[in-house]
């Protein structure tokens, strides 16, 4: 029996609690660093497969190999799995139990990736105590678990809004502090963020609408024009429309209801190429998270030049050794980011304009911060990872109650 799953309670006093017989969970964090270092991960589903099948009920193996699958590229093998794995239980331990360290329950939401905040990735070698509480009714919120601090990685989408719901009805009796407001999450649509900040000081937020079909179908003279499916992330389905023969093109190629609608600004620099940032927020301290540099409007980090040039990177580092310099220039803007949204954790991706001011993208709870770049290509990026992380563990220690205080005792609400 590993010492991650001794150390947790028993589990016929803990309903839903985990199981006493199975390994430990591999995890996203650690899944996902085979997968970019180029590893196969076909050993890891065959010797998944072969748990489950010597024991049908081994959720940790379950939820390992909707992983998998999700980071191989099919998303249905990873929503069924991660269903049977929830069907046996909703609680699971991410890491050996640390003694004396502070126990993070992360309230998650069942999906993909884009689902929740990947705390695992902000947490690891912290020397904090990780468990995923998966809610999907009330019931899952009566009794939770013996924790010091809770967190809600549940991200904001059409899905989860229920979920949040339920989270922050539960909050004023919850047992122990609360990171994330939940109802804060909640308002981060695209266009209630817009609403949230259009008037900002310092800030370039282009209006965000929301439009059926038959409302995005009428568009007719406010081209060139952004366009997305609701719910879609990182640049899935987004694109840049010049005119109402591209629009119908668009239509007859996505047949949802809904979507979000832009103006398209050209943020393009001097030397025709585009710049995107990445920004986190923790405790209300600003931090970067990268910093891209590409010949494509749409930049995401992944598909930028980045890789393969070292000028950009060397711009990105560059960027990273002087962010104190562009949290100075952007001060009032970013001091206003977060007194509005009122969150001890979130994201932004932004740009700057001509004038000054701070261009913004998207804001949410659930965009990737990870130290998983290769050591010899990006040799600067680790120490500023590090940083990030020891932010989000110290946000985290500081925010739970005195030790002395029985696990499960109750609080006087969330924070």
């Amino acid at each position: 029996m590993s010492k991650m799953l001794s150390a947790l309670p028993r589990q016929d006093s803990l309903p839903g609690a985990v199981g006493l017989t199975e390994p430990p969970l591999i995890g996203l964090a650690g899944l996902t660093r085979r997968a970019m270092r180029g590893e196969s991960l076909a050993p890891f589903a065959q010797a998944l497969q072969a748990r489950i099948a010597a024991n049908p009920d081994d959720a940790n193996a379950l939820m390992d190999l909707s992983t998998v699958e999700q980071l191989r590229g099919s998303p249905a093998a990873r929503m069924r799995l991660q269903r049977a794995a929830l069907e046996r239980r909703n609680l699971f331990a991410q890491n050996e139990t640390i003694p004396g360290a502070p126990r993070l329950l992360a309230l998650l939401a069942p999906g993909d990736f884009m689902a929740n905040a990947p705390v695992e990735f902000l947490l690891e070698g912290s020397g904090v105590n990780l468990d995923f509480l998966y809610v999907q009714s009330e019931a899952d919120l009566i009794a939770p678990p013996p924790h010091d601090i809770a967190f809600v990685a549940v991200a904001e989408s059409r899905a989860n809004q229920k979920i949040l719901a339920l989270i922050d009805e539960a909050a004023p009796r919850w047992p122990r502090p609360i990171l994330n407001n939940p109802a804060a999450i909640a308002r981060l649509t695209r266009d209630g963020a817009w609403r949230l900040l259009r008037d900002l000081d310092g800030v370039s937020f282009p209006e965000n609408r929301r439009v059926t079909r038959e409302g995005l179908a009428a568009e007719t003279d406010s081209f060139p024009i952004i366009v997305r499916p609701v719910d879609s992330h990182a640049g899935e389905e987004l694109e840049q429309i010049a005119n109402a023969v591209e629009l119908k093109a668009y239509l007859r190629a996505h047949q949802v209801d809904e979507f979000y609608v832009a103006p398209f600004v050209d943020y393009v620099g001097a030397d025709g190429r585009y710049r995107k940032i990445r920004i986190a927020f923790i405790a209300g301290e600003a931090l970067p998270i990268h910093y891209a540099v590409s010949s494509r409007w749409m930049v995401h980090y992944l598909n930028a030049d980045m890789l393969y040039s070292a000028e950009n990177r060397a711009e990105e580092e560059a960027f990273m050794r002087e962010f104190a310099t562009f949290a100075r220039r952007h001060a009032g803007a970013l001091d206003g980011l977060k007194r509005r949204l009122g969150l001890d954790y979130f994201q932004i991706d932004c740009a700057e304009t001509d004038d000054g001011r701070l261009l913004i993208f998207e804001i949410g709870t659930a965009m990737i911060a990870h130290d998983l770049d290769c050591p010899i290509t990006f040799p600067y990026k680790s120490a500023h990872m590090r940083r990030l992380f020891d932010a989000f563990s110290r946000m985290v220690g500081a925010r739970e109650q005195p030790r002395d205080q029985h696990l499960g005792d109750q609080a006087t609400g969330p924070a």
